[in-house]
């Protein structure tokens, strides 16, 4: 899937992967999509969270062993 930017949080525990997809997001356009790579077994819960708080949209997840990818498309 297509992307404007990357965030590689392997390795990093809740609740840093959220954390720093905020971050990550806050010079994007909306609509423009950030790509998270995380490892953290409660990304696959709080990532979701996340968006739907923010009013982002999670536009795909995928697995990549024990990685998971998370595309989310910033807001307005």
């Amino acid at each position: 899937m297509n992307h404007d930017a990357d965030l590689d949080a392997v390795g990093l525990l809740c609740p840093l992967p959220v954390l720093k997809a905020r971050k990550r997001l806050i010079p994007l356009q909306p609509g423009q999509v950030l790509r998270v790579r995380a490892d953290d077994p409660a990304a696959v819960v709080d990532v979701p969270h996340f968006c739907a708080e923010a009013g982002h949209t999670l536009v795909a997840t995928q697995d990549d062993g024990p990685v998971q990818i998370y595309y989310i498309a910033k807001g307005a």
